[in-house]
């Protein structure tokens, strides 16, 4: 298998597919955020930041974060829909260096999707086949904590992989072939009109995007190239921007397990102690507990 060099590898191309074909669904218009978060150049200036937001109907936010340098390539590409819908969040989250790439592309669920049946029947039966296809080409990456397994749906690409061309062209069909499924979910989206509906939606988004930016394991990465104070605007401000506008509750609020005794938060990804060595879902997208304690 022919190994791919990094500096082959670019991220750009998997932006410019996704915001070429959002615009055959819908009208872009940049983000109020787009002034502000453009680009950065770490602080030891061998590593380039570049970032683009947008908004639309039906959607609050789509943002990229792209990272290049001649160690590594990073993308953070997602889109949050309004609180009006209930649609999953698409996220994909790839970092590549020399030898070994790091992957999750999903449709990030809205609500719980192993309690909530009818959310899971209404956005993901139709999409198993799908997870299946990449399942099986991009295997299982192995531990994943069960707090984070709650943000994933049944068709998760959880992934890792040593660098090759052949691997690369497969997580950009997978990229593709994700992104427009949801798109045609966006398409398909009907608004909803039920106050308590919508506060619900609004409430999981400020949830998930108050557990992403406490937890997102890139904050360590963005520390070191441009500092903790930007890295951490950057993670509230930009990558999970709806922190301040969605809601009121503290991170504590909605995870109150990794409360300290002196009332800080606890640093650790899991405090269950357990994770998941393999896909917890069957064919069928039904969860299967097969976790292990770390």
């Amino acid at each position: 298998m022919p190994i791919v060099q990094l500096s082959a590898i670019s991220y750009k191309k998997f932006i410019n597919f996704a915001l070429d074909e959002t615009k055959r669904h819908t009208h872009l218009a940049p983000s109020p955020l787009q002034e502000r978060y453009n680009s950065r150049i770490s602080m030891d200036g061998k590593s380039e930041i570049e970032m683009l937001s947008f908004e639309a109907t039906k959607v609050r936010l789509l943002r990229s974060l792209c990272i290049e340098s001649q160690t590594m390539q990073v993308l953070d590409f997602a889109v949050f829909p309004e609180p009006e819908f209930d649609m999953p969040i698409f996220c994909a989250n790839f970092f590549s260096s020399a030898n070994m790439n790091i992957v999750v592309l999903d449709l990030n669920p809205l609500h719980d999707v192993i309690s909530q049946r009818d959310y899971k029947e209404k956005y993901y039966k139709g999409l198993i086949p799908l997870g299946l296809k990449y399942a099986e080409l991009l295997p299982w990456g192995g531990k994943l904590t069960s707090e984070s397994l709650k943000f994933f749906s049944p068709i998760v690409i959880w992934t890792r992989f040593t660098s090759s061309s052949y691997k690369y062209d497969v997580l950009y069909s997978a990229f593709m072939d994700y992104y427009k499924a949801w798109l045609e979910l966006m398409d398909q989206a009907v608004v909803e009109t039920n106050a308590s509906k919508i506060m619900c939606n609004r409430e999981a988004q400020h949830r998930y995007l108050t557990w992403r930016a406490e937890k997102d394991p890139g904050h360590g990465l963005l520390k070191k190239l441009i500092g903790e104070t930007e890295a951490k605007d950057l993670l509230v401000n930009f990558l999970f921007n709806g922190i301040d506008e969605l809601g009121s509750k503290s991170f504590l609020d909605y995870f109150p397990e990794y409360c300290c005794e002196d009332g800080t938060i606890n640093q650790s990804r899991s405090i269950i102690g357990k994770s998941f060595e393999s896909r917890p879902w069957d064919r069928k997208g039904e969860f299967i507990s097969n976790s292990s304690e770390n």
